[in-house]
């Protein structure tokens, strides 16, 4: 697009526009971008993807995130899943990979794309974080691309796909090549830090049954709140050689930004373990 017979500008730092990937212009993305390094080009900074919960709050996370971008160079892009692609009213289906034609995992990788090639950077692997209903994104996510991830952080996520091939997609992964034309690359994942991270008030139990639109048999297996649920996924990764890093924040409940502390220290850890992979 042109203003006033110039092409519009894209900006060199700072919290940007909203924009439509080209991709599917169905979906959005903004970003926070630091300011200039003498020490790191824009070529080589680090990526953090940050994936929205239900309330699709992205912009308030990619401003949570801004004094960590600023204190390590790190770039900050933040996906925006609308509500009601699809079906009026619809809330969830980006959680869970798929949905009619729509696979969101090849979302986020052409918003990706095309913010990279915009700004010039050109690490392939990035770190990813989520809450709530970017926790199951998230964690779904690092099931189909490990290969891309530095590392990976799940916040809270109401409902979880365990590892377990006595179970059909999505409560487990005994389907997944079914589903997703690939298999489970354990190795690969086995490679990638996790983090998993919730509050210890967050203990309401969740809808079952007729009352859940997501069940399935096998889903109160993991528990029936959301602590019982991500302490079920920690310990099924742990027995699949997982490296993970377990955070419970005391005095939060269901909160994204009152888990971000712990978060914040996990990303940097990661980073600072990935110097030389970074120069």
């Amino acid at each position: 697009m042109r203003l006033n017979g110039k092409p519009s500008i894209t900006p060199a730092s700072g919290a940007t526009s909203l924009y439509a990937c080209q991709y599917d212009q169905r979906f959005s993305y903004c970003a926070y971008i630091p300011g200039p390094s003498a020490e790191t080009g824009p070529e080589r900074r680090p990526l953090l993807v940050v994936i929205h919960g239900t309330d699709r709050s992205a912009q308030r996370y990619r401003d949570a995130f801004q004094d960590f971008a600023d204190s390590t160079g790190t770039v900050v892009l933040a996906p925006l899943f609308p509500a009601g692609i699809g079906e009026p009213g619809e809330l969830n289906s980006y959680k869970m990979m798929k949905y009619r034609d729509i696979r969101f995992d090849r979302v986020l990788l052409a918003i990706i794309e095309e913010f990279t090639a915009r700004y010039g950077i050109s690490q392939r692997q990035f770190l990813l974080f989520g809450f709530s209903g970017g926790g199951q994104f998230v964690h779904r996510f690092f099931y189909l691309h490990p290969d891309r991830l530095l590392g990976v952080s799940v916040a809270a996520p109401g409902n979880v796909t365990l590892l377990d091939p006595s179970m059909d997609w999505f409560t487990g992964t005994r389907d997944f090549k079914e589903q997703f034309g690939t298999d489970l690359r354990m190795e690969e994942m086995r490679r990638v830090p996790a983090q998993l991270v919730i509050g210890s008030e967050d203990n309401n139990i969740l809808p079952s049954g007729k009352d859940n639109p997501f069940w399935l048999p096998g889903v109160e297996i993991a528990g029936n709140t959301r602590l019982e649920r991500i302490r079920s996924l920690r310990d099924n990764w742990t027995s699949n050689g997982i490296r993970v890093r377990y955070d419970e924040v005391s005095g939060a409940a269901h909160e994204g930004i009152k888990l971000l502390s712990p978060v914040k220290d996990f990303l940097a850890e990661t980073l600072k373990a990935n110097d030389n992979h970074l120069k």
